[in-house]
């Protein structure tokens, strides 16, 4: 599932990451690799806010649907 969909604080792992190139490696950057746990914090308007190693980070709700978890 995207992880748009995924509940608030609880903990799920990274199945895939999609989109163009360029967006892959865009959010591989930020940590969003296969594998690597992530936590939804809070849906604040049009945008995730996420605990990724060790950091949180908001992204916007369409890069969160090309995570799959």
């Amino acid at each position: 599932m995207p992880l748009t969909l995924a509940k608030a604080g609880e903990p799920a792992r990274i199945k895939k990451v999609g989109g163009k190139e360029e967006t892959r490696r865009f959010l591989e950057k930020l940590g969003f690799v296969t594998g690597a746990a992530v936590t939804v914090v809070s849906t604040v308007g049009g945008s995730l806010i996420v605990n990724i190693k060790d950091s949180r980070i908001a992204i916007g709700r369409d890069m969160a649907a090309r995570i799959m978890v």
